[in-house]
């Protein structure tokens, strides 16, 4: 094999190795109005919870950090508008994301992004 060839070679290997090793990236938008069964951020007082099941394109080789945003809200101007968005039980394949409000505030629809990463 000539110098050449194996230079060649090698750098061929040395990209392969990188592109395998590049961060993977998955995202997409969530939302939850008053159309989606079971909704009730609208009803009532005290804690209300609503879950979505957020299921990878692709699975990933190890688990994910996930980033959700909050692009949206329609609430209720007579209280104050109160929520937590939080990803819950991430693994390889997907995640729940999981909205909750609570006491007296009135929400009657949200929506955002989520990202997810590996290194």
């Amino acid at each position: 094999m000539t110098l050449r060839i194996l230079i060649i070679s090698f750098f061929s290997l040395i990209l392969v190795i990188s592109a395998e090793a590049q961060t993977k990236i998955q995202s997409a938008s969530w939302s939850i109005n008053q159309s989606v069964a079971g909704f009730a951020l609208d009803n009532n007082n005290g804690e209300r919870i609503m879950t979505i099941d957020i299921k990878f394109d692709k699975p990933f080789n190890s688990k994910p950090k996930v980033y959700l945003s909050l692009i949206q809200i329609d609430a209720s101007k007579e209280t104050n508008i109160r929520y937590n968005i939080e990803a819950v039980s991430v693994s390889r394949d997907g995640f729940t994301l999981k909205v909750n409000t609570w006491s007296d505030s009135k929400i009657f629809s949200m929506s955002g992004n989520w990202l997810a990463y590996t290194e």
